[in-house]
């Protein structure tokens, strides 16, 4: 890491590594909550955190409302109380400020899901502090707002303004955010210039980068129905008809061993590489091996050449890595214990979702998969039913955009290098939400290594990155200042002209 390049980031560079250990205790409070926004017996644990982090901001001179959403429907069709999103702000100048978004919830984790360590214990090991909630959300949340206090301790003006948004439902489709964006859009939100989302990860253990573009995701249910009850296979084998046989024909179909996906039309809308992203892959910095590694991946279905021919295999892989994709997730219905058990089921219903990239038309996917698989399963012909219960649409950024530009000088001011610009496989429905509702810019800022696995087992941040990733904050506030400065004097020099 370079040398901080003003005085008020050395000032403040000293002041985060004096405060090392508080930031970590901070960290191990927050991952010690068991914020687990999808089983409703833990929601309590939710609204504790929520609570955790209110109090955060208000110990920074933070105006915070807790606001209300409501409630919503179980399965079983029981009520349960959403948690209340924090909508804060701190307002220095009376200039345009900048939204911030996080979250501090989490998804299920239990010790026995191949964790090493408790999942709500933050245990450090190797330089690494692992624990749910590390990196995905809670550690780039807390080094935003350490970020923040750094500046008041040391009574240094506060380059920006903030607006903090807080969710603790973002794991759980961030119910009841988009409702509250859209009723406080002239309100709370009217003077907003640029909008940041602290929730990625970069692609390289090593580089800093920024994601421009996160993928949709259309998940689908087919339900196949032969019976009403269980049959034995030796009586009924070979005379009727098997929902299993005709599940697992229609999952054959979606997709071919290479990966590419089968449905006739799905590729369609799919944007051709331009020269500007084809410059942009150049630099990207992306190891097999490390991937491999990261992955616990043996082999991918891609980039088998020679390391003589490193950059064509990289942009082989990447390329398809953020093409559509396919995948079956499993399905409910059958017996699936130990042992065997010689049934027919009557009934089962088939898992799985398609990743969509820019330009490709969520309803327009939804209908190529149902007519793929009528038209498959026209040659059968027991019962088959097929439902979207989840679409999300991608999202995109320009990486042009003056707030990228303030994010590319940051990350230069503090690593000494400039990031790659990527897109991430996963789904992050609040960019395009936020972009969406308030058509302001919206950028993906991440402190996160390709290996500190968000959402899975042995979650971790390294204690470099949790405290480079507050520097990192500071001098994004920094580049913020100046470019809403710059922007405020050529607003001026047009209105007198």
């Amino acid at each position: 890491m370079s040398s901080p390049s003003t005085p008020a980031l050395e000032t403040v560079f000293q002041y985060i590594d004096e405060h090392q250990s508080d930031y970590i205790q901070r960290h191990k409070e927050w991952v010690a909550v068991e914020s687990d926004s999808i089983q409703p017996d833990l929601r309590k644990e939710v609204i504790r955190i929520m609570a955790l982090a209110a109090d955060r901001l208000v110990a920074l001179g933070a105006i915070v409302n807790l606001a209300n959403l409501g409630s919503h429907q179980l399965p079983d069709g029981q009520d349960l109380p959403l948690p209340p999103v924090i909508i804060g702000k701190l307002v220095v100048e009376p200039q345009n400020p900048t939204v911030t978004y996080g979250h501090v919830d989490v998804q299920p984790a239990k010790k026995e899901d191949d964790w090493k360590t408790d999942p709500y214990t933050l245990t450090e090991i190797n330089g690494n502090l692992y624990g749910h909630g590390a990196i995905d959300n809670k550690g780039p949340v807390l080094a935003w707002i350490n970020a923040v206090e750094t500046f008041k301790a040391l009574k240094l003006a506060t380059p920006a303004n903030f607006k903090f948004v807080i969710e603790g439902m973002e794991e759980a489709r961030s119910l009841g955010l988009g409702k509250l964006l859209q009723e406080e859009n002239q309100c709370f939100f009217s003077d907003v210039d640029y909008v940041v989302t602290l929730d990625s990860l970069w692609l390289s253990n090593k580089k800093p980068a920024f994601t421009y573009e996160s993928e949709g995701n259309a998940c689908f249910f087919v339900d196949v129905e032969c019976g009403s009850k269980y049959l034995h296979n030796g009586t009924f084998g070979g005379i009727s008809h098997e929902p299993l046989m005709d599940l697992i024909a229609l999952l054959d179909s979606l997709v071919g061993d290479t990966g590419h996906i089968q449905i006739p039309g799905i590729y369609d809308s799919v944007a051709s590489l331009t020269e500007e992203e084809s410059k942009l892959y150049e630099p990207i910095q992306f190891n097999l091996e490390e991937h491999k590694s990261n992955s616990g991946m043996k082999k991918f279905l891609y980039g088998t050449k020679v390391l003589f021919f490193f950059f064509f295999f990289k942009e082989e892989i990447l390329l398809h890595l953020w093409l559509p994709s396919l995948s079956i997730h499993g399905f409910e219905g059958a017996f699936n214990e130990p042992g065997i058990k010689t049934v027919i089921a009557a009934k089962v219903i088939g898992k799985s979702s398609i990743r969509q990239v820019p330009h490709m038309d969520l309803s327009v996917v939804e209908q190529q998969v149902v007519e793929h698989l009528e038209s498959v399963f026209s040659k059968r012909s027991s019962p088959m039913k097929v439902s979207m219960p989840l679409g999300v649409k991608p999202w995109l950024a320009d990486v042009n955009d003056p707030l990228y530009k303030a994010a590319r000088r940051a990350i230069k001011t503090v690593f000494g290098e400039d990031p790659d610009f990527i897109w991430d496989g996963s789904t992050v429905p609040v960019a395009r939400m936020f972009q969406t509702t308030m058509q302001k810019s919206v950028i993906m800022f991440s402190i996160g290594a390709a290996d500190d696995g968000e959402c899975f087992q042995n979650e971790k941040i390294s204690r470099f990155l949790l405290f480079t990733g507050t520097l990192l904050s500071a001098a994004f506030f920094l580049e913020i200042y100046k470019l809403h400065r710059h922007l405020h004097e050529n607003s001026n020099t047009e209105t007198n002209n």
